[in-house]
């Protein structure tokens, strides 16, 4: 028995991907808030036992921990209907919204700063995500959760699935012991590649969850209950890991990091299992790709951005007085063998970097005679 068509809404989608559109707005709203929430449960906690990145599970006991666990399932739960009425390309680029929400709050609440660089980063990662998401195909017509588990056992998704496990299992056993605390691909990695088997999953039982509530009951076969599982596996590792990640790195840099992993394997899982990319024409799939480069060059500059907050100051072959403006020229006139003069001495904040006689004018009158001779 086939699935009813859906009827044709606004601007000539249809009822069932506005519906999608609308829950994975709402949740994008749930799930950005919570990954605040839960690094304000992690640092508490952190006070008061061993750290979650450290391998510490105090956090289970910090009540703000929980608000934003339960606004993170809730989030999810508006995600997992999202993908029950719209394709994962449609609705997996829409977590971008996700990213501006954390970033946003982290920089408000846990005074994490988000340089310029960072806010254009997260306006390309929405560029991008918009993008593929005009250009997303159409959602294939599937009348039984049978079908679903015929395409997640044929050849070319059953060898994704091995590389992601076997990948998965090499990070958390070798990689994060040696490299988890340093760098921040290691805990976000294996949430990712996790993350995309989990989508996969959802929409499998979100369509049968659909389908049993339209009176084609699928909760008796079996295959249900297989993508029941796999879901509850990859959600326990996922959390686990992300809870490590967000201890250990700035929040600003971990979500959006993470929203782009998880969206490019989550849609390279889709493409090879449902077979989106053969209802389409080559313009659509090289916008597409457009679209990803674009959220890559976001991650990249939140990457830099990082960076310049993490500097530690100029490094050992520059040496600048206490007190010395920010103008580079100030330091660069004063002759090596007085610097440790000057470290006592409070150079002009204000002055124009182009001209040198009003410098000279307001050092004291030692170092000028010094520097006329």
């Amino acid at each position: 028995m086939a699935a009813p068509a859906s009827s044709a809404g606004f601007g000539g989608m249809s009822s069932d991907n506005a519906k999608g559109l609308a829950l994975a707005v709402s949740s994008s709203a749930f799930i950005g808030a919570s990954f605040i929430v839960k690094k304000m449960g992690l640092r508490r906690a952190a006070d008061s036992g061993v750290r979650a990145g450290y391998g510490g599970y105090s956090y289970l006991v910090e009540p703000l921990w929980w608000i934003g666990m339960i606004s993170m399932i809730v989030g999810e739960i508006a995600n997992f209907a999202a993908y029950a009425f719209a394709p994962a390309i449609l609705v997996t680029p829409l977590g971008a919204l996700s990213i501006i929400i954390s970033a946003a709050l982290a920089h408000s609440i846990l005074q994490e700063k988000l340089h310029t660089f960072g806010i254009l980063g997260c306006a390309l990662c929405v560029v991008g995500s918009i993008t593929i998401a005009l250009h997303a195909p159409q959602e294939r017509d599937i009348d039984s959760v049978k079908e679903v588990w015929d395409l997640a056992t044929e050849p070319a998704f059953l060898s994704y699935a091995a590389i992601v496990v076997v990948a998965a299992l090499v990070l958390i056993y070798f990689v994060v012991p040696q490299h988890g605390q340093t760098n921040i691909m290691v805990y976000i990695g294996v949430c990712s590649l996790l993350g995309s088997l989990t989508v996969m999953s959802v929409k499998a039982l979100g369509i049968a969850l659909k389908l049993t509530f339209s009176g084609v009951n699928q909760l008796y076969y079996p295959q249900t209950w297989a993508f029941a599982l796999i879901v509850a596996t990859c959600v326990s590792t996922q959390i686990n890991y992300l809870n490590k990640a967000l201890d250990t790195f700035n929040t600003a840099v971990v979500s959006p990091i993470y929203y782009v992993m998880f969206t490019s394997l989550t849609i390279i899982a889709s493409v090879i299992m449902f077979k989106d990319w053969d209802r389409q024409n080559p313009t659509q799939i090289v916008t597409e790709m457009c679209g990803f480069v674009t959220i890559l060059s976001g991650t990249f500059l939140l990457h830099k951005t990082k960076d310049m907050n993490d500097s530690t100051g100029p490094t050992l072959s520059t040496r600048r007085p206490k007190h010395a403006s920010q103008n580079a020229f100030a330091i660069e006139i004063l002759p090596l063998k007085y610097q440790d003069v000057a470290d006592d001495e409070t150079l002009p904040l204000s002055l124009p970097k182009a001209d040198n006689r009003y410098l000279m004018e307001d050092l004291p009158l030692r170092y000028k005679d010094l520097n006329m001779a």
